[in-house]
């Protein structure tokens, strides 16, 4: 019997869906690792380029640029030895001051050249993020996606915006270098010898050739990163990560792991432990220095690890959903139970999650431990400060979630039936945070848009309401600046930097009683604030206390050797007292510290004017009114030296100018008077005497001279009409 056979209908088959690798493999020309990084480097330049029209900020920035002697004066051999030796701050970071400096030199005090290299320093770090995660991957797009996610998120915007924030951006540029060239160790073949297991997991020889040249370098530029900022502390830990993934030097999650073949890799990162622990004590030293950390009693250890439970969360949340970002977020009073609980059982979850099974994948786990671990020197578990958290601390810890996001979106979107929907959700995403991180570039516009933003989306800040009012202050919005500082001292009554700015604007407005009380106070809660000290001698020197007012200039230059205006304050100081060569030294020193300021070069040329060195005095009058062309005292004070050196055109020129800037300057128009009757100007001499008198009555001077000139005027008319009578 012979087989029949039959037609079957044929099975139908389901499409496979398209492979995402599939459409990538379209922009294959697209994919040149130098083309990545160019587009990258632009992109965020471009993205960044407002702010390089946002002005300085009244938050450490007057520490950092704007008020620092030393970094005013430039790249100079004393600024250099300045920078290798100072704490100010609350760091030893060196090359963040040379960076400064650098600026200085260059632009000048222009804030627009301070934030293009900031802008500049991004960039480079992006690209030098993709260029480093694609040696060690080999995965150029998600390596790209990573780095755009670095460059473009608006919790970034902090650390490249603030000019004090230079430390951040810096010391990443090391710490991108140091994983760029510890990438190119681990390539070298001199690198394998640190796999090999040694007996008793002794060292493994040292490297040679090109490996050696990587590994020195990847060390220089970590010595280099913490001589930026301190926070480069946990990339040994970091580069220990990223030797289990995605260099897998490391087998560590397997069921027979043994210690002995992982301790080479270990011995591999002692003189990076070494360097970031001797830096770690320099850190805890510095900042001690400038009490910047918490007291123990204001911030007890209980609250600090609630904090801490509460702030990774909160990054995680903020790196989701970007909104309600500001320069300070403050300490809370209390924490909730139920907050800091969940926060910790979220926290315990994902890391169990992420932790328990990373065989299949470990880019999850990586990202994790990278970013718990960069968070933890500034998690608040050392209290630095009286904030809670800050934007800036996410800058480098942002980089691990970032890596477990790529990752783990590329392998859904490669399980995905529709993967171009995935990547146009990426692309989304990438525009989305473009807008929003242009956005918040906006708010760093000024000091009073900064706060005023920060007051929008916080509670009961205080140092936003005593910040906003002295950008207020500056502006000459003293009764709003009042209430700023007020509402600061409402939310906080031992605020010494409220206090003391309180004193200035009623002093401002006159109430001198009033600011002192106010100075005294901040004197009383911060003694060792040098600012205070100052001020508060300036307000008991009004009071004709000179003797008092001595002693607290002089221990404002106590607390804070390097301070010009203090100095400046006691040479005037020593003037009213008669003590004209001690008060040249004053302001010569003053000078040496800041030599584009106007103020001092006024005072030392009045002083010099009262010891007989006229000359030398109109040097310095005019050196201010370079510096300050709208100086009024400069232009009375040159005025005077050019009429008693007999030349009274000149003269007259400067007083018309000083009275132009401040019309109710009585002296002015009294000198003016006498400049214009030895010219026989005498009917307008007449009208400046009597404006002067308008101004102060009391003046004895201008109502003496005014006399005497209506006295020749009379004397003149009778001659004239005696000579001409028949």
């Amino acid at each position: 019997m012979g087989w029949i056979a039959m037609n079957t209908p044929a099975t139908k088959v389901k499409p496979a869906p398209p492979d995402v690798r599939v459409l990538v493999s379209g922009w294959r020309p697209l994919a040149a690792p130098w083309l990545i990084g160019i587009v990258l480097a632009l992109v965020t330049v471009a993205l960044y380029w407002p702010a390089t029209r946002c002005d300085y900020v009244n938050y450490d920035d007057d520490i950092y640029v704007r008020e620092n002697p030393h970094v005013q004066g430039g790249l100079t051999w004393p600024s250099v030895r300045w920078a290798f030796t100072n704490l100010q701050a609350g760091f030893w970071h060196p090359l963040t001051w040379l960076s400064l400096l650098s600026d200085s030199e260059f632009y000048g005090q222009k804030p627009w050249g301070h934030h293009l290299t900031g802008v500049v320093l991004h960039a480079a770090n992006t690209v030098l993020l993709f260029l480093a995660l694609q040696r060690m991957t080999r995965a150029r797009w998600r390596s790209a996606m990573v780095a755009a996610l670095f460059g473009w998120h608006p919790l970034h915007v902090e650390s490249v915006a603030w000019v004090s924030e230079r430390k951040d951006v810096l010391s990443t540029f090391f710490w991108m270098l140091t994983m760029l060239m510890y990438a190119g160790y681990v390539g070298t073949a001199g690198a394998g010898e640190a796999l090999r297991g040694r007996k008793g997991g002794a060292p493994a020889p040292p490297a040679r050739g090109p490996a050696a040249r990587y590994y020195t370098l990847a060390l220089v530029f970590f010595i280099c990163g913490l001589m930026s900022k301190p926070m480069v502390v946990t990339l040994p830990v970091v580069l220990l990560v990223l030797d289990w993934w995605p260099l897998r030097r490391l087998e560590i999650t397997t069921p027979s792991f043994k210690l002995k073949p992982v301790l080479p890799v270990i011995w591999e990162k002692v003189p990076f432990l070494a360097a970031a622990m001797v830096f770690g004590v320099i850190t805890v030293h510095a900042e001690k220095g400038v009490g910047a950390l918490g007291a123990t009693s204001l911030y007890p250890l209980g609250g600090r690890v609630q904090n801490a439970l509460v702030s990774y969360m909160v990054y995680l949340r903020q790196t989701v959903w970007p909104a309600g970002l500001a320069v300070f977020y403050p300490y809370p009073a209390t924490f909730s139970v139920w907050r800091t609980g969940g926060a910790a059982l979220v926290g315990l979850l994902v890391t169990a999650l992420l932790v328990w099974a990373p065989r299949r994948r470990p880019y999850l786990a990586a990202g994790w431990m990278w970013y718990v671990v960069t968070l933890l020197p500034v998690i608040g578990l050392i209290q630095v400060g009286d904030f809670s958290r800050a934007d800036r601390f996410t800058y480098v810890p942002l980089v691990g979630l970032f890596l477990a996001l790529s990752w783990g979106g590329y392998e859904i979107i490669c399980r995905w039936r529709y993967p171009s929907l995935g990547l146009a959700a990426a692309g989304a995403a990438l525009v989305l945070c473009l807008g929003l991180t242009r956005q918040q570039i906006g708010y760093w516009q000024d000091s009073e848009a900064l706060f005023r933003h920060t007051l929008e989306v916080t509670e009961d800040n205080d140092l936003a309401h005593n910040n906003l009012g002295i950008a207020l202050g500056r502006k000459g919005q003293t009764d709003e600046a009042i209430r700023q500082y007020q509402e600061a001292l409402r939310l906080k009554p031992d605020l010494a930097e409220a206090h003391n700015n309180l004193g200035a604007a009623l002093e401002a407005k006159g109430q001198n009683d009033e600011a002192t009380r106010e100075y005294q106070e901040a004197a009383r809660l911060k003694p060792t604030d040098a600012d205070v000290r100052n001020n508060l001698g300036a307000a008991l020197e009004r009071k004709g206390q000179v003797d008092e007012a001595i002693r607290q200039y002089q221990e404002a230059l106590r607390l804070k050797r390097d301070y010009p205006e203090a100095l400046n304050s006691l040479g005037l100081a020593l003037c009213h007292k008669g003590q004209n060569e001690a008060a040249i030294r004053q302001y010569g020193e003053a000078l040496r510290l800041r030599p584009n300021y106007a103020e001092a070069h006024n005072n030392l040329g009045a002083a010099l004017d009262d010891t007989g060195h006229t000359e030398e005095a109109m040097d310095h009058y005019q050196a201010a009114l370079r510096l300050k062309p709208d100086y009024a005292d400069a232009h009375y004070n040159l005025a005077n030296a050019l009429g008693r050196n007999g030349q009274t055109d000149a003269a007259i020129s400067e007083y018309e100018a000083a009275l132009r800037l401040k019309p109710d300057h009585a002296e002015a128009h009294n000198n003016l008077g006498i400049a214009l009757f030895h010219q026989r100007r005498t009917d307008q001499a007449i009208r400046q005497f009597e404006q002067a008198l308008r101004l102060k009555p009391d003046f004895a001077g201008a109502r003496r001279n005014l006399d005497v000139v209506l006295a020749a005027k009379a004397r003149s008319s009778a001659l004239s009409e005696g000579a001409t009578t028949p």
